[in-house]
């Protein structure tokens, strides 16, 4: 494993309910992959390509907000996305939005594996120690992980949602989420949007289906939290639908035994 950190762990022992994630949290490539390079220019590494731009700010301030826990990356998704599966083809992304990745065009089997190890593993190691931390009296907490998107790929439609709630096998958080959302009459809520809610090994896969926990991914357009006003606004404003979507799933289940 490389000398870099990569994720950074907030709050830890913080609300036991609830644990923030932020998969593509920064844009940082460690010195150890091509000497801390990916052969692009600055301003293609501040695209949306190489992180999910205002989202670790988001997180934070729905940490602090909430009382809760969170786990961010601190590693660029061009150097291996965490939110794929080992096994996933796009874990190490060659061409992405139109860009070649020239320091991932010929990588190696020896490479990936040598990523895995220094930046994948660890993250994920690390969200399932929190996770036990956080079991310890046979409940665990609810999984809500922050991510954002492009307003418009190349060559694509522009995508009209404020906000995305991902979901596929479990919507005990994401129902009433999308519900809270839907009361705003000025917000365009994309449910599944801009993407479908879940991959087969990807985050909230290994971590909430497999173990049964509560999950949602929340999908922030990131021209609406690219400044650090609009996450905070935006912060305040999802922090008390997130914590009474997460209390009504508590409520049901203790309801219905």
């Amino acid at each position: 494993m490389s000398g870099h950190q990569p994720f950074e762990h907030v709050n830890p022992d913080g609300d036991p309910t609830l644990l923030i994630l932020c998969d593509h949290a920064t844009n940082i490539v460690p010195d150890t992959v091509n000497g801390g390079t990916l052969g692009l220019p600055p301003d293609e590494m501040e695209r949306h390509i190489a992180f999910d731009v205002g989202a670790r700010g988001l997180a934070l301030e729905l940490s602090a907000l909430l009382g809760a826990p969170a786990l961010l990356t601190r590693f660029s998704r061009l150097v291996i996305d965490p939110n794929r599966g080992e096994d996933d083809p796009t874990l190490v992304m060659r061409l992405y939005d139109g860009t070649i990745v020239p320091a991932n065009r010929r990588i190696t089997d020896a490479d990936i594996q040598s990523r895995l190890d220094s930046f994948h593993r660890p993250y994920h190691e690390a969200v399932g120690a929190q996770i036990d931390r956080m079991s310890s009296d046979g409940a665990g907490p609810a999984l809500i992980s922050v991510h954002s998107y492009t307003p418009q790929l190349r060559d694509r439609p522009p995508r009209p949602w404020h906000v995305g709630v991902l979901w596929l096998h479990d919507g005990r958080i994401a129902r009433p989420l999308l519900r809270h959302l839907r009361a705003e009459p000025d917000l365009c809520i994309g449910e599944n949007q801009p993407y479908d809610g879940q991959l087969e090994g990807d985050t909230l896969s290994r971590h909430g289906t497999r173990r049964g926990l509560r999950h949602v991914l929340i999908e922030m357009r990131h021209d609406l939290i690219d400044t650090a006003e609009g996450q905070r606004l935006w912060a305040e404003r999802l922090a008390p639908m997130v914590r009474a979507s997460v209390d009504e799933t508590v409520n049901e289940e203790m309801t219905h035994g």
